[in-house]
């Protein structure tokens, strides 16, 4: 399945007790199906994304029983000689028991060995801001970041270089006990979309707990001035984390890529073996 979401009301996307959840208004949605169409697991996504982050393409899988050769769903839910349903259909059902802020944008069945966590090569992000003196417009305020000082594009961009590839980003992450912070960053560009409008665009074989928020607060200080253009390099060598770590609500999840059909079982399994930690988190 691919939603999309507003992240601005909700704890982030993991299920918390007594909070209002992604994944806890989606599963709601996904639990009201007719007598024998119930889901048969919680959901297992891409990318788990904190409060106040927002998504245009998450993936995630559920694991549901065929309907084959047991009792058919009741109501006006068809299905195929196969066992699955009209997933058109069950989508247009998602969608009218969700709250306006989270949409089901596609359903299908996955392909042998599809893991929407494990399976992924890459997840994909956009970080907005506006160095506009007057801050942000009014309407673009719950999806961008306002920054008080001119930004500098090319220094942002210089300083990013030096980010790149396979590194210990440990200066840059949440720590998790025995996850590691190792990561490959395979692109960290900034370009300006308007007078006043920049964008990070930010993608890597997954990230560490709030990854994207510090390269991105790290280097909104290069931006304006603050700090030299090799201070992010130098960060990421000491391996000490800092506080400049940007606000969430800046921060999109624009799309998660995977390989060909043929190859997900095995890139599966070597991300399994290869990394402990929870991956994807911005």
């Amino acid at each position: 399945m691919e939603v999309s979401y507003d992240g601005t009301d909700f704890s982030g996307w993991a299920r918390q007790p007594d909070r209002r959840t992604v994944q806890g208004v989606l599963e709601d949605a996904l639990a009201k199906q007719p007598p024998g169409a119930e889901v048969a697991s919680p959901t297992v996504v891409a990318g788990r994304t904190d409060a106040g982050v927002h998504a245009e393409r998450q993936v995630l899988h559920v694991d549901v029983a065929p309907f084959a050769g047991r009792m058919r769903p009741a109501g006006r839910l068809t299905v195929d000689e196969n066992g699955i349903p009209d997933l058109d259909r069950m989508r247009h059902r998602w969608n009218r028991y969700l709250p306006p802020d989270v949409r089901v944008l596609h359903a299908s069945v996955a392909p042998d060995g599809f893991d929407a966590r494990f399976s992924a090569i890459r997840r994909r992000y956009r970080y907005q801001v506006s160095d506009a003196p007057w801050g942000v417009a009014p309407l673009r305020r719950h999806d961008t970041l306002a920054w008080p000082r001119p930004l500098s594009v090319d220094a942002m961009n210089e300083a990013s270089d030096a980010l790149l590839g396979l590194h210990d980003f440990a200066a840059y992450c949440k720590q998790r006990e025995g996850a590691t912070t190792i990561r490959e960053l395979q692109q960290l560009t900034w370009t300006r979309v308007g007078d006043h409008e920049v964008h990070a665009h930010v993608s890597a074989d997954a990230f560490c707990h709030s990854m994207v928020r510090s390269l991105v607060g790290a280097l909104l200080l290069v931006g304006d001035g603050r700090r030299d253009i090799a201070w992010p390099g130098r960060l990421l060598d000491s391996q000490i984390r800092d506080s400049a770590v940007a606000p969430a609500h800046g921060l999109t999840l624009v799309g998660v890529d995977y390989p060909p059909d043929a190859e997900l079982a095995a890139r599966a399994e070597q991300t399994r073996n290869v990394r402990s930690a929870t991956p994807g988190r911005g």
